[in-house]
């Protein structure tokens, strides 16, 4: 049976509104001539979508278990499909973050983006959309909707807008990652549905599919296609090629968008794991070797780089590799620190990014070499940056703090030596 979900507080369906408001602001955009204009009705279009992801946020229960502000519509009948969305602790605070976050990168690109301003910021909107509905499906066919429609607004504004000479070449080579990426996800939706299928058809419902477990050879496969899909954006290694190019090639505020908001750990922790349980628990050494390669290999390489943008790049590898450990570890500890850094990355690895993109626009360069001597000149700035490190690196009295302790906490309790690697890492 389906939990009945809690009563909204009010009777807007306001996770309706928070995907398709950025949708419908950005249809106003092409309308517009004046530069100017364009820009400051983006920007409310993007403080609107904040303030009501906020309200949603302050209108959570959280005494309540299970999904709230659930709204359900027939879509395709003849394949048991639905509109479903839903919201519950675990993704509740992404919305507020992902609406905080676009407002940043909005005004980030107020003055370095001059070519067609009306279609690059229509583009940030649509993405805003979409992903939004990522974090708010809860029908596994809606979700991959979502999923593969992030792909369109980012792969023009890393070919259009990228800072690099070979942005068109970085455009390409992330929608083919996503797209290879994006096979396993279809399988391993289409394997839950058919199993679960009744007498009213296959069933895409995340909740119904909650409820029942697979024999184990079946949750093996939906396992591991789910999480080397989503492995993929996270990205994990191997699958993490793709992030150092569009973080070289691609603009700054895309940039900070594909480093704060980590959709592949999200959809690793939403579905991956509670869909596949029994079969999570066997294939944790793969979660935690795969993560712990990641988090070595992406702190050592960071050290070695050059450019600052890329380094920040193998820094957000190194920090997924984390992530994907604690959850590996399966305990209340490991999955709030996973959690919490998730927020972090919005925060963090979105600020650093949009910095070095404030320095590329201002010195033409993010090479390490050109960028000596700022703390004079621009003493904000610096200090800016000094915080946003700090709590990157997880110096307490800083958000990554609480969120590092925590993960290596559950990483402690389920393997200790794992947690003395993973240790090293943080450290690097």
């Amino acid at each position: 049976m389906i939990p009945e979900p809690a009563a909204a507080p009010f009777s807007l369906p306001i996770l309706s509104l928070l995907i398709f408001l950025p949708l419908a602001w950005a249809s106003l955009l092409p309308f517009l001539r004046e530069g100017r204009t364009v820009r400051m009705v983006a920007l409310a279009g993007a403080v609107l979508e904040l303030v009501l992801s906020l309200l949603m946020l302050a209108a959570l229960r959280p005494e309540v278990a299970g999904m709230q502000f659930v709204e359900q519509a027939s879509w395709i009948p003849s394949l048991n499909v639905h509109y479903l969305l839903g919201i519950d602790g675990i993704a509740a605070l992404f919305p507020p973050l992902t609406a905080l976050l676009f407002c940043a990168v909005i005004l980030a690109s107020w003055t370095s983006i001059q070519f067609m301003p009306r279609l690059y910021f229509a583009l940030l909107l649509a993405l805003e959309s979409v992903t939004m509905g990522v974090f708010c499906a809860l029908d596994l066919v809606l979700f991959f909707l979502f999923w593969e429609l992030t792909l369109v607004p980012i792969y023009f504004l890393i070919s259009l807008w990228g800072i690099g000479p070979e942005r068109r070449y970085a455009a390409t080579k992330y929608t083919l990652f996503m797209l290879a990426g994006g096979i396993p996800l279809l399988f391993g939706m289409i394997l839950l549905g058919l199993h679960h299928a009744t007498a009213a058809g296959l069933t895409f419902d995340y909740r119904v599919l909650l409820e029942y477990s697979q024999p184990g050879p079946w949750q093996t496969s939906v396992f591991l296609l789910l999480f080397f899909g989503f492995a993929v954006k996270a990205p994990l290694f191997p699958f993490h090629t793709w992030l150092p190019t569009v973080l070289r090639e691609g603009p700054a505020g895309l940039s900070a968008l594909l480093v704060g908001l980590k959709l592949g750990v999200f959809g690793i922790l939403r579905f991956a794991l509670p869909l596949a349980p029994t079969a999570a628990r066997e294939y944790f050494w793969l979660m935690t070797v795969l993560g712990l390669i990641g988090l070595i290999y992406g702190a050592l390489v960071a050290l070695r780089q050059s450019n600052l943008r890329k380094m920040l790049a193998f820094s957000s590898i190194s920090h997924v590799g984390l992530v994907i450990v604690s959850l590996a570890a399966m305990n209340i500890q490991g999955v709030q620190g996973a959690v919490f850094q998730l927020a972090n990355f919005s925060l963090i690895a979105g600020g650093l990014m949009l910095m070095a993109g404030f320095l590329h626009h201002r010195l033409g360069s993010t090479d390490l070499a050109s960028l000596g001597g700022l703390a004079r000149p621009l003493p904000r700035f610096t200090a800016l940056f000094l915080l946003l490190g700090m709590a990157s690196i997880g110096l307490p009295g800083t958000n990554g703090f609480i969120a590092e302790l925590l993960m290596l906490l559950g990483i402690l309790q389920a393997a200790p030596i794992v947690a003395a690697i993973a240790l090293l890492g943080v450290i690097l």
